[in-house]
């Protein structure tokens, strides 16, 4: 099977998861330039991750775990060295025989109730601190429920009336989007992608290869990283599925949740002197 299969698959239960946006629309509101959010780092091939210390990047273990190994990155364009990958030790990657399962069947329910209970973090030390850039504050309040998310990537990208094809370009350009949040729970907080009327002025979801990145929340003026785009839920048959569609379901992994373990791995790092 080859990674692109297995990516497609993963999608509708745990997306490698640019913006897919309103179809009514203009893709031309959605684009932004680097300067929008410069702390987005950009994982190799595909996937994020965000600078959150000088020397420190978190994203979703999902999107790093199926490289053989990270040595590098991009952050504001510059690459930059990594020293070491620190994966949660509760992140569960989904067995060869349940993959296999899914594909046989087109049935992912099981794939989706493992992921559902990982712990879908990582955390990337660089091998020399960043200086040109500033890390993003991360958001340590428990209230996400009904705020509004400013979603940012390079991900797959589309509308909500079409979606996007299994084989499209998992590294599109800039965009950002907005949703409201309507489930906070445990690991994951949830957003559901609606149509007009009901839908945001600038609605939108996350796309293959948005994975990692940022879901930011406001707060006195400042956009602080509250999730990490992870997985998205949807109905079907997951080998024809149209991702990116109205009425599916985007679910980040939530850094209120992981605050302890972020802040002691840093920590006990920068203790070891390595």
């Amino acid at each position: 099977m080859t990674r692109l299969l297995l990516m497609a698959l993963l999608a509708v239960s745990s997306s490698a998861s640019a913006i897919v946006i309103r179809h009514d629309l203009d893709d031309s509101k959605y684009r932004v330039p680097t300067s929008e959010f410069p702390a987005l780092v950009d994982m190799p091939g595909e996937g994020h991750g965000v600078l959150i210390a000088p020397q420190w990047v978190v994203t979703a273990a999902h999107a790093v775990t199926w490289q053989t190994e990270i040595e590098e990155v991009l952050i504001n364009g510059v690459p930059r060295d990594v020293e070491r990958l620190v994966v949660h030790p509760g992140y569960r990657k989904p067995p060869q025989e349940l993959i296999n399962q899914a594909l046989a069947t087109g049935d992912a329910t099981l794939i989706r109730v493992l992921l559902a209970s990982s712990d879908d973090i990582a955390l990337l030390k660089l091998s020399q601190p960043v200086t040109d850039v500033s890390p993003a504050a991360l958001y340590k309040g428990d209230d996400e429920l009904s705020q509004i998310a400013k979603i940012i990537g390079k991900g797959a990208t589309g509308t909500g009336a079409t979606g996007y094809g299994n084989h499209d370009s998992h590294r599109t350009e800039l965009r950002r989007a907005f949703n409201k949040i309507t489930s906070a729970h445990d690991r994951w907080f949830c957003y559901v992608f609606d149509n007009a009327p009901s839908a945001l002025p600038l609605e939108g979801m996350t796309g293959n290869g948005d994975s990692g990145g940022a879901a930011l929340i406001q707060v006195n003026g400042q956009w602080l990283l509250a999730g990490l785009p992870s997985w998205t839920v949807a109905q079907g048959d997951v080998r024809t599925l149209r991702q990116g569609l109205y009425g599916q379901t985007s679910c980040n992994v939530r850094i209120s949740h992981y605050m302890g373990w972020i802040e002691s791995n840093m920590s006990s790092q920068a203790q070891a002197g390595g």
